[in-house]
C-alpha cells in the first residue's frame, strides 16, 4: 500500500498541474477569438481580390505577366513552413512539418531533383529541422502571436522578386488550413506561380462559371493585372499566417483541455488511493489496540 504522505504529495501536485493548464485552455480560448475575428475579417477581402484578379484575367484574354509564367528550366523550388513559437498544443507541429517534409522528399525524388529553399517560421519548425539536420534557407522567429500585414509582406516581395527573375519554379506554402473550429488540416498550397482557375485550397474553383462580368477599365486590365496579382499573393499569404494562428489556438484550446481533465481523473483516483490507504492504516491501528487489551486480559 503507497504512503499516505506520498499520495498527499502527488495530489497536489496534480492539483497545481490541473490549475495551470486550466490558466492555460482560457488563455488559448480568448487568444483564439481575437485570431479567428482577424481571419475572419480578413478573408472577404482576400476572397473579393481573387474574384477581381480571375474577372481581369478573363477579360484581358492570354496575359504573359510574370508571376502566371512557369519557370521550368530553374532548379530550385521555395517553400515556407508556418510552424509555432510555442508547444503544448498538441499535434499541430507534428503534423505541419510532417507534411512539409513530405513535400519537400516529393519535389526532391519526383520533381526532376529540384533543391528547395525552406523559410522556416516558428521556432518550434526551426529545432526540428536542426535536429533532422535539414537545411534552412531562412528563418523567421519574431513575428509574434499575431502577425500583422507589413511584417509578412516583406517575405511576400522577396519571394515574388525571386520568382521574377527565374531563380525558382514555384512558390509554396505548408500551413496548418483552418476549416472550421473541429476541423483544421495540415496541407500545401501554391502561392506561384499564379493560376486564374485555384482558390486558395489549390483545387478548381467553378466560382463565377457563367457568369461574365461587365466591367469599364481605365486604366487597361494588363495594367491593372500588374498591380493586382502582387497583392493577391502577399494577401493570400497573409490569410495563411491568419488561419495558422487560429489553428494553432484551437490545437492549444483542446490539449489543454485534455491536460486537465486528465489532471481531474488522475486527482480522483489518487485521492480513493489516498482513502484505502487511511482506511488501511485506522484498520490496524484499531487491530493493534485489540490485541494490546487482548493481552491485558
Amino acid at each position: 500500500m503507497a504512503n499516505r504522505r506520498v499520495l498527499v504529495k502527488r495530489r497536489k501536485a496534480v492539483r497545481n498541474i490541473r490549475k495551470i493548464t486550466k490558466t492555460m485552455q482560457l488563455i488559448a480560448t480568448s487568444r483564439f477569438q481575437k485570431a479567428f475575428k482577424r481571419a475572419v475579417d480578413s478573408k472577404p477581402y482576400s476572397e473579393k481580390l481573387g474574384e477581381l484578379v480571375n474577372d481581369l484575367s478573363r477579360a484581358a484574354g492570354s496575359t504573359d505577366h510574370p508571376l502566371m509564367q512557369t519557370h521550368d528550366d530553374a532548379d530550385r523550388s521555395a517553400l515556407i513552413v508556418i510552424t509555432s513559437t510555442r508547444g503544448l498544443c498538441g499535434g499541430y507541429n507534428s503534423n505541419v512539418l510532417r507534411t512539409a517534409i513530405e513535400h519537400i522528399d516529393r519535389q526532391t525524388d519526383t520533381g526532376g531533383g529540384k533543391s528547395v529553399d525552406v523559410t522556416m517560421v516558428g521556432t518550434k519548425g526551426r529545432n526540428y529541422f536542426r535536429f533532422l539536420k535539414r537545411e534552412m534557407a531562412d528563418q523567421i522567429l519574431d513575428l509574434g502571436d499575431t502577425p500583422r500585414f507589413d511584417a509578412i509582406e516583406p517575405i511576400a516581395n522577396r519571394l515574388i522578386e525571386r520568382f521574377e527573375k527565374g531563380e525558382i519554379s514555384s512558390v509554396n506554402v505548408a500551413f496548418m488550413q483552418f476549416i472550421s473550429t473541429s476541423r483544421q488540416r495540415a496541407g500545401v498550397i501554391q502561392l506561384l506561380p499564379l493560376s486564374s482557375e485555384s482558390n486558395d485550397d489549390g483545387e478548381t474553383s467553378t466560382e463565377g462559371v457563367g457568369r461574365q462580368a461587365e466591367y469599364e477599365f481605365s486604366p487597361e486590365p494588363e495594367q491593372l493585372l500588374g498591380d493586382l496579382l502582387p497583392a493577391s499573393v502577399r494577401m493570400r499569404l497573409f490569410q495563411c499566417f491568419n488561419d495558422a494562428v487560429v489553428s494553432e489556438q484551437v490545437s492549444r484550446m483542446v490539449a489543454m483541455k485534455a491536460a486537465t481533465d486528465a489532471a481531474g481523473e488522475m486527482i480522483t483516483a489518487l485521492t480513493q488511493q489516498y482513502n484505502r490507504a487511511r482506511q488501511s492504516h485506522i484498520t490496524m491501528e484499531l487491530l493493534d489496540i485489540i490485541g494490546g487489551a487482548a493481552a491485558i486480559e
